[in-house]
């Protein structure tokens, strides 16, 4: 389809990426954000061989080398530091045809901004969309109005717009862990820089991932009640105390890290729903599938997304709806998988039921290498990708 006019809800990692694929394909694209400035949420993101490919298609693989950090071997230790399993993602690599880039979340909106060609118009939050058959209008609280042939709504985690989509709220879910990250720098004395390390026990994590810039990104995952009060002249204590005991490096990292410029998010996820499409209205990214962090899949999802969109809208004459509720079967599909997939994982890993987190600690120490990557390698190549 010709010359559409394209309005995206939204200017994080789904709604950039889709802006980029959509202008690229030679449509009219114009981006809000509600934010005042672009501050992305959260220090740092694993994205695996599916995102990357999104990004190389994009024309923007030499980038996000650059800013991705090299990531060799993937290794986790008991809370006391014993090795429980050291994992060479060159295999991996070899099989899916792409090399892992972690990131700072701030260098890839970044890259991302730089990318799109045009404003990112920020300090416009919408609040609610009409459409008839012949385009749809976004309404934003400072009375803007904006026009387009269709509207995708990436809008995150607690979308306005996804109650219009679904006709219902739907809530996000609660996981029941809170999860502290931030960036340090990279230190041999903390972790082999070209390592992800991962410290497993008593239902929590710790680890750090290396990313551009010689830094580690780094979380610590603690299960606790929702509402937990969140204090930043505390959180060195708290961890000291959530920790008390834990291998050398995992007190190292407590000392070094800045607590001001760490986030503390609680968990949720979203989904799984069976709707993305209304008519020209799409949803897009966090809005239709929050996904627990725990297989590193979020971000590489809301790209799949993008790239899937444009493509419907390119290849298929019909109509805009046609090109969408095509876009909506794929990702539907593919989309929530993952959300389950990560769910499990995250009760999993946060002993939701403590006997099968006890298992997976042991499965840890005797699962061969390759059916890690093996697994990782599965979830890779069911994208749009391969």
């Amino acid at each position: 389809m010709d010359n559409l006019k394209v309005v995206v809800i939204g200017a994080g990692i789904g709604g950039l990426t889709a802006g980029i694929a959509l202008q690229q394909a030679g449509y009219e694209v114009e981006i809000y954000d509600r934010v005042k400035e672009m501050r992305p949420v959260g220090a740092g993101i694993s994205l695996w061989s599916n995102g990357i490919k999104v990004l190389n298609r994009l024309g923007l693989g030499a980038k996000v080398a650059r800013i991705g950090g090299i990531m060799d071997h993937m290794e986790y230790r008991t809370k006391t530091g014993e090795l429980l399993n050291d994992i060479d993602l060159m295999p991996l690599i070899h099989e899916v045809g792409q090399r892992p880039y972690p990131v700072a979340r701030r260098d890839l909106q970044s890259m991302l901004v730089e990318a799109f060609l045009g404003e990112v118009h920020l300090d416009h939050k919408c609040v609610s969309v009409e459409q008839d058959e012949t385009g749809v209008t976004a309404l934003f609280e400072n009375g803007h109005t904006a026009q387009g042939d269709l509207l995708i709504a990436a809008d995150g985690l607690r979308s306005v717009l996804r109650s219009y989509v679904l006709d219902q709220d739907v809530e996000p879910k609660y996981v029941g862990y809170v999860n502290w990250n931030g960036l340090v720098p990279a230190d041999e004395e903390l972790a082999a820089k070209n390592t992800w390390v991962i410290y497993v026990g008593e239902h929590k994590r710790a680890s750090m991932m290396p990313v551009g810039g010689d830094r580690f990104y780094f979380f610590f995952d603690v299960p606790l009640p929702k509402g937990t009060p969140a204090d930043p002249e505390q959180y060195k204590t708290e961890l000291k105390q959530h920790f008390v005991g834990w291998a050398d490096p995992v007190q190292n990292l407590i000392e070094r890290f800045d607590p001001n410029a760490v986030a503390r998010p609680e968990i949720h996820d979203l989904g799984p729903i069976d709707r993305f499409v209304k008519g020209r209205v799409a949803l897009l990214g966090d809005s239709a599938h929050t996904t627990c962090p725990d297989m590193g899949q979020g971000g590489c999802q809301a790209m799949e997304d993008g790239l899937v969109l444009t493509n419907y809208l390119i290849s298929t004459n019909i109509s805009v709806e046609d090109a969408l509720k095509r876009y909506e079967m794929e990702r539907t599909t593919r989309a929530n998988a993952v959300v389950d997939k990560a769910r499990k994982r995250a009760e999993q890993i946060h002993g939701k039921d403590p006997e099968i987190t006890q298992q997976w600690y042991k499965q840890l120490a005797t699962e061969k290498p390759s059916d890690v990557t093996g697994a990782i390698a599965k979830v890779i190549m069911a994208g749009p990708l391969h």
